[in-house]
């Protein structure tokens, strides 16, 4: 019995290889539908689901939608990012600070700074505030004085639009007495 087994050690050795294959073949196709699973369900996320992402969340979000619009995004570090969340390059460099707040509360200047230091850092062409929420007074005046642009909560809406026409700006009439950008 055991002289057979010997003989046939290649027909096991295959057997073992294909089953092993076969079970991480399996295991990153299942990872993988979950990754294309969790950016669809990101990508088709609406506004009123961007109130309830973390920062975390909202930046990948971010990185996804911006993908979607043609750019090549790059979320930085978590820490010590240098007040950019994301670098967006397509035509021009573009550092982004991103805020994730409840819509009630607005993003004040201290955004505006960091992305303005943080375009200087990256040797950006462009600085962007971006927001589910609105800005303070402060911001907008700062944000003026450095050209850093400020995309608020009817400007996110814009571009969720664009990728995903289903989600119809509902709330522009809801918030038109809003501090907006």
């Amino acid at each position: 019995m055991l002289e057979h087994l010997q003989g046939n050690g290649w027909k096991i050795s295959l057997i073992i290889i294909v089953t092993v294959s076969t079970f991480f073949f399996i295991k990153k196709s299942i990872q993988m539908y979950k990754r294309l699973t969790n950016k669809r369900l990101l990508i088709h996320s609406g506004i009123r689901d961007i109130d309830r992402m973390d920062g975390f969340l909202f930046e990948e979000y971010l990185k996804y939608l911006f993908k979607a619009l043609g750019y090549r995004p790059q979320v930085t570090k978590k820490s010590g990012d240098f007040g950019a969340d994301l670098v967006l390059k397509g035509k021009s460099k573009i550092v982004v600070q991103a805020k994730r707040y409840g819509y009630k509360n607005n993003v004040s200047l201290d955004a505006v700074r960091e992305v303005y230091a943080s375009q200087a850092y990256y040797k950006a062409d462009e600085a962007w505030v971006i927001t589910n929420s609105f800005f303070t007074k402060q911001a907008k005046e700062l944000a003026q004085a450095c050209n850093v642009k400020l995309l608020g909560r009817k400007e996110l809406q814009k571009f969720i639009y664009k990728i995903n026409p289903k989600e119809k700006p509902k709330e522009f009439i809801e918030h038109r007495g809003s501090m907006s950008s």
